[in-house]
Order: C-alpha cells, then sequence, then structure tokens
C-alpha cells in the first residue's frame, strides 16, 4: 500500500462526504498508533493538491503515563512541517490510581476527547479528524448490535455543537489491513500504547469475532460496511445519498 493509493481512499471519503471546506483549519488526533499517523501522511500530502485548501496540526493527548515517548512523532512532524501540538494532562492516574476504574476506556475516552477538543479550539482549528477506518465503522456496529441491541455506529462526520467542532473520518474506506501495509512500507515511527487496558476490551473481542467471520465468510465485512452506508443511518445517507 503506497502513500498513492492511501490519499485515493481518503480523498474519496472526503469528496463523498464532503468532509473539508476551503479555509479548514483540521486538528489532526494523533494517538501515535499506526491508524492515526497513516492519517496524518494522508491529509499532508492530500493538501498539497487538493482543490479546496486546507491545513492541518498535529494534536496529542498526553494521558501521563511515565513511560509513553513522543520524540519519534515530533520528529516525524518536523519532517513533514506540520505544526504538533502535545497536551499534558493527568487522566492516567485519575483512572488507574485515584478511581482504580474496572473498565476504565469509556471514562478515559471521554477525559480524553475532552482535554483535546479544549487544544483543538486552542489551536484554531474548526475541524477534528479521527482516524477510524473500514474495520473500527463495522466493529462499532457490530459492538452496538451485540451489547445494545441496535443498529448503529458513527458517522463519517459528527457535529459537536456544543465545541462548535466538526469531527471528520477521513479513513473510512480504508482496511485496517491496508493501514498495516503502509506502515510497514514506509517504516511509520509507531508508539505503542503504553495503557495496561489495551488489547484487552469487549473492542478486541469483537474485532478478533469480525476476523472469525470474514474468515468463515469472504466478503462479510465489506457486505457490512455496505448495509450500513445503505441504511438509515443519522450521517451516511445524509451525504452518501445525496452524491
Amino acid at each position: 500500500m503506497n502513500l498513492q493509493k492511501v490519499m485515493s481512499f481518503v480523498r474519496r471519503a472526503i469528496d463523498d462526504y464532503n468532509m473539508i471546506e476551503d479555509g479548514d483549519k483540521i486538528a489532526v488526533g494523533i494517538s501515535g498508533g499506526k491508524d492515526s499517523l497513516v492519517m496524518l501522511y494522508a491529509l499532508n500530502g492530500l493538501k498539497r493538491f487538493y482543490p479546496k485548501k486546507f491545513e492541518i496540526h498535529a494534536v496529542t493527548v498526553d494521558l501521563g503515563f511515565d513511560n509513553l515517548n513522543l520524540d519519534k512523532i515530533k520528529q516525524l512532524c518536523e519532517e513533514l512541517n506540520v505544526e504538533y501540538t502535545i497536551v499534558k494532562t493527568d487522566i492516567a492516574k485519575i483512572i488507574f490510581e485515584d478511581r482504580k476504574e474496572s473498565n476504565p476506556c469509556s471514562l478515559c475516552a471521554k477525559m480524553r476527547k475532552g482535554a483535546l477538543n479544549d487544544a483543538i479550539k486552542s489551536c484554531g482549528c474548526n475541524k477534528v479528524a479521527y482516524a477510524h477506518h473500514k474495520d473500527d465503522v463495522v466493529e462499532t456496529m457490530l459492538m452496538s448490535l451485540i451489547f445494545e441491541g441496535r443498529f448503529h455506529t458513527f458517522s463519517p462526520i459528527t457535529y459537536l455543537d456544543r465545541m462548535d467542532i466538526h469531527v471528520i473520518r477521513p479513513l473510512i474506506y480504508m482496511n485496517e489491513a491496508d493501514v498495516i501495509g503502509f506502515v510497514n512500507k514506509y517504516d511509520v515511527p509507531v508508539v505503542k500504547s503504553p495503557c495496561p487496558a489495551d488489547g484487552n476490551t469487549k473492542r478486541e473481542y469483537i474485532k478478533q469475532l469480525l476476523r472469525k467471520l470474514n474468515q468463515e465468510n469472504p466478503g462479510v465485512k465489506e457486505r457490512m460496511f455496505t448495509a450500513i452506508q445503505n441504511g438509515n443511518l443519522q450521517g451516511w445517507r445524509d451525504y452518501f445519498g445525496n452524491k
């Protein structure tokens, strides 16, 4: 998977769902993981020739783990000539030491997004890009179906009215395997998550379930994604159906 192919996936998603307008300043949420770094490469490459002019600003919320080293991310942003902001927080201490949460992921996500949104506004950005790929879209739908009894997943664009920020998800047409292929080809400096809950979540269970389903029924993930696009889920038909 080369950069040109990645940018073609990203551009198609941006065009199909009108994710970017002239003059946008987009915060790129960087966790240090493979998905967010691939998105950074893609958006940085795309902005050079995309007909609608936009800027990007990379932002990482540092949860406060002692063993998190972001030096390689800083170096990458310098090489790409992308502004980079690190937001220092005590989220890890609050969750794992003060509150000793048995199910930490939900609270962590809320606190992390709150810190990220504050940083986005401080940087003068009007949009933030999340690195959810096609597998994430389908996994979220399965989680909702199995654990909540409803057909739901996040949409390509979400408007946060309290913050006056649009969330965009430019990787929704990319498979996780394509992301991994790009990371391996370009030796992307991925920073492993130091979170003790990483890999021990309901999402990891669903990820393995989807992998098994797709092995036993080739193409089932693509069919599930098509069902999401063609269903009546808010934010999907609103854009896709009008193309």
